[in-house]
């Protein structure tokens, strides 16, 4: 089952996707929220929530991307409780690199990167036994609700930015209940979307790198996630394929199991308050910036994996102005 969100007379509505072409609205005020919240309290499956709320009438699916009404496929009410948030050095990697990677890791403790230390713990610990608490992975904040930007719409690149570079990843999409129990509402396509120079000139300002808009969708899926998906990430510049590459993601292509990471998420009580959202980041291994592609204003970002049906896509715009930032003391 798929689902999207979109505005409808100025509120979020969701939809079930029932191909390329239509969507069925769900009637319930409030979108896939209120739709998460309703079977969370009435402990019912997501899917008998709404199979009892299905509209007779499809909508034209195109035509809520023209008319640029396409939300993210899960928001909260308030921006400000929607925590965005991503684990880094998670996946082994495509199979021409895999090997290499591996290869590193057999040198000396004293000779290995804390990058290559970090990713070398989730190698050796990152998938543990039922009942055993595996290795933590790399972690970092993104912002709320805020920096998220709609499927199709323009992703914003500050003035201050080195580089504007996608990160095709998965997205785990989830609602806090009322007892302070995270419930998984189902995964999405997503560009995490970083600044890699600022990265890579010393990975401790990788928190400084993160803090930037991202996006996710259109599409959520529910239910279980295969162990293996293969995708294609690339980017469109003047109505021309610049950069192009295929990458893999899922559990069978992670160092980590997707439990272990929300393992070492959630057990924080902060992120553990009712009601709130979390959009999580599982990471990538896939990078046009690695390949010495620099992004300019325009170009379309469009990462698409097929079981999430229609492709995530994002234009560029690059920003010129810098709000001035006048700190007073009081």
């Amino acid at each position: 089952m798929r689902l999207i969100q979109y505005l409808e007379e100025g509120q979020p509505r969701a939809a079930l996707v029932e191909s390329d072409e239509a969507v069925r609205p769900i009637r319930l005020d409030g979108g896939t929220y209120a739709l998460a919240r309703l079977a969370i309290a009435s402990g019912q499956s997501l899917q008998a929530v709404i199979d009892v709320r299905l509209d007779d009438d499809l909508v034209d699916y195109q035509q809520l991307i023209d008319e640029k009404r396409l939300l993210p496929p899960l928001t909260h009410p308030d921006p400000a409780h929607c925590l965005v948030t991503g684990t880094g050095l998670t996946h082994l990697g495509s199979a021409d690199t895999r090997s290499a990677m591996h290869a590193k890791t057999q040198v000396s403790e004293t000779e290995l990167t804390d990058s290559m230390r970090m990713f070398k713990l989730g190698v050796d610990g990152g998938k543990p036994a039922p009942g055993e608490t595996g290795a933590q992975p790399e972690w970092f904040y993104k912002g709320d609700g805020a920096c998220v930007v709609p499927p199709e719409a323009e992703i914003p690149v500050p003035p201050f930015a080195e580089d504007a570079g996608e990160e095709p990843e998965l997205a785990g999409l989830y609602v806090i209940g009322d007892d302070g129990r995270p419930w998984r509402v189902g995964y999405a396509i997503g560009n995490e979307f970083s600044d890699h120079v600022t990265e890579r000139f010393n990975y401790l300002w990788l928190a400084h790198s993160k803090l930037r808009a991202c996006s996710f969708g259109p599409e959520l899926l529910v239910g279980e996630l295969p162990d293996h998906l293969e995708g294609v990430s690339r980017i469109v510049r003047g109505g021309e394929t610049v950069w192009e590459k295929p990458f893999l993601t899922g559990e069978a292509n992670m160092a980590h199991s997707l439990a272990n990471l929300e393992h070492h998420h959630f057990k924080y009580s902060g992120f553990r308050r009712s009601g709130d959202v979390h959009v999580h980041f599982f990471g990538t291994a896939t990078l046009s910036f690695a390949d010495g592609i620099q992004t300019r204003d325009g170009d379309r970002f469009e990462i698409s994996l097929p079981t999430f049906g229609r492709a995530l896509r994002n234009p560029l715009r690059f920003e010129t102005e810098t709000p001035p930032i006048d700190v007073k003391s009081l």
